[in-house]
C-alpha cells in the first residue's frame, strides 16, 4: 500500500469529479490518509453544517423498522429473513399489530416509519393503499419510508400496472420517501450470484428515476462484502452518481457489511476496516450527495463513532425494531440517548431530523 498521491488529493479537494481509477487509487491509499481525505470533503458540504456555537451537527432520527410480511419468493441467498409462502413461520401484520407499534412509535417522539417486507405474491394493491391510508390518518405525523425499489417492480408485475402508476397510487395513498433496499451491489454479474430473482441493476435504478420525477425523494444502499470486487462497488457507487445528477432525489446513501449468519451465501465477510474503507471512498465518488449514514447497526457503536471521521455525518436511526439484519446476526440496539452521548462524545452536536434531513430541534 503505498501513500496517497498529493495530486490526487488536491482534485479530490478542488471538487473535481473523480473517475473509476481515482476511486481504485484512493481505495488503496493508507486508511487514515483516506479517512483524513473523506472528513476534509465531509467538512466541504453540507453533512458540516454547524449549530450557533460553532459546533458540528451530526443528525439521527427516531423512527421504527416494520416489516410487514415475512413471506418472500425471491429467496436472496444473502437473507436469513424471508418464509416462503403458507410456511408456518410466515406472516402478514394485522392492522391491530400495525398501530400497536406505530402508538409505540409515537410515544416516543418518533418521526418516520421504515415499511418493508418479502414479495407477496398474494396480497393485491388494495391492501397496500389501505394500509398506507390508515397510517396517514391515525398517525399524521410519523413519515411513511416505504417499499424498496425490487418491491416496486414486484408490484408492478403482480398488479399488471405500470410502475409509473403503482408509484403514483402509493405516493397518492401516503407514502411519502423511498429507502435504498435491495441495492445489494448494482452489477448485475453479482445480482445473478446472490439474488437471481430479483430486480437487475436498471430496473432498480429506474423506480428511483420515476419516483424522484414523482416528488418523491429516496435513500440509497449498498450491501457489499461477499462475492463482489472492490471494482463491483466502485461501479455501484457510479451508478448512484450517474442516477443523482440525472433526478437529483437521493436524499443520503448508506452502506453496511453483509451479515452471514443464517444465510445460504457461503461468502466471508468483511470487518470494521473494510466497512471504514469503503465509506470514505463512498464519499469521495458520490460528490452529488450530501448526507452518508454510519452503519452503527452492523459495526457496532464504536465503528459508529470512528465512521463519523471517515465521511459520514448522520448516525442514522434509534430503529426501535429491526428484524432482517438481525436475523443475519447483527444485534447492536440503541436508545435516542445513548445515540445522542455517541455523538457528543465523538465531538460534535446530536440534532434531531426528519426524512427530508430538515432539523427538528
Amino acid at each position: 500500500m503505498v501513500s496517497l498521491d498529493p495530486a490526487l488529493g488536491e482534485k479530490v479537494l478542488s471538487g473535481e469529479r473523480i473517475s473509476t481509477a481515482d476511486a481504485l487509487a484512493l481505495y488503496r491509499a493508507p486508511l487514515e490518509e483516506l479517512g483524513a481525505l473523506a472528513n476534509a470533503r465531509r467538512k466541504q458540504i453540507k453533512g458540516a453544517a454547524y449549530d450557533g456555537r460553532g459546533n458540528e451537527i451530526v443528525t439521527y432520527i427516531v423512527d421504527r423498522n416494520i416489516n410487514y410480511t415475512n413471506v418472500c419468493d425471491v429467496h436472496c441467498k444473502f437473507c436469513a429473513f424471508y418464509r416462503p409462502e403458507h410456511h408456518k413461520q410466515g406472516y402478514v401484520i394485522t392492522r391491530d399489530e400495525l398501530d400497536q407499534k406505530l402508538q409505540e412509535l409515537s410515544d416516543i417522539g418518533g418521526v418516520q416509519v421504515l415499511l418493508q417486507g418479502g414479495h407477496h405474491p398474494s396480497l393485491k394493491i388494495d391492501w397496500y393503499l389501505e394500509m398506507l391510508a390508515h397510517i396517514r390518518e391515525r398517525f399524521p405525523q410519523i413519515a411513511i419510508h416505504g417499499f424498496s425499489p425490487p418491491e416496486f417492480q414486484h408490484f408492478a408485475k403482480i398488479f399488471a400496472m405500470p410502475l409509473r402508476e403503482v408509484l403514483a397510487k402509493f405516493k397518492e395513498a401516503g407514502l411519502t420517501s423511498i429507502p435504498g433496499g435491495g441495492g445489494e451491489i448494482l452489477v448485475d454479474r453479482v445480482r445473478n450470484q446472490i439474488a437471481p430473482r430479483k430486480c437487475n441493476t436498471d430496473q432498480w435504478l429506474e423506480v428511483m428515476d420515476v419516483a424522484h420525477s414523482l416528488g418523491l425523494t429516496s435513500s440509497a444502499t449498498m450491501m457489499f462484502g461477499h462475492v463482489e470486487t472492490i471494482e463491483d462497488r466502485i461501479e455501484h457507487l457510479h451508478r448512484l452518481r450517474e442516477q443523482q445528477a440525472r433526478s437529483g432525489g437521493f436524499t443520503a446513501f448508506i452502506c453496511w457489511t453483509f451479515q452471514p449468519e443464517h444465510t445460504a451465501l457461503k461468502a466471508p465477510t468483511v470487518g470494521a476496516m473494510e466497512y471504514l474503507r469503503t465509506l470514505a471512498v463512498a464519499r469521495l465518488v458520490l460528490d452529488n450527495f450530501e448526507n452518508l449514514q454510519s452503519s452503527w447497526v452492523t459495526q457496532g457503536p464504536q465503528i459508529g463513532q470512528i465512521s463519523l471521521e471517515y465521511g459520514a455525518n448522520d448516525f442514522g436511526s434509534v430503529m426501535m425494531e429491526e428484524n432482517v439484519v438481525s436475523s443475519a446476526g447483527a444485534h447492536f440496539q440503541l436508545q435516542k440517548e445513548e445515540i445522542q452521548m455517541l455523538i457528543r462524545d465523538a465531538g460534535y452536536e446530536p440534532r434531531l431530523r426528519n426524512t427530508r434531513y430538515a432539523l427538528l430541534d
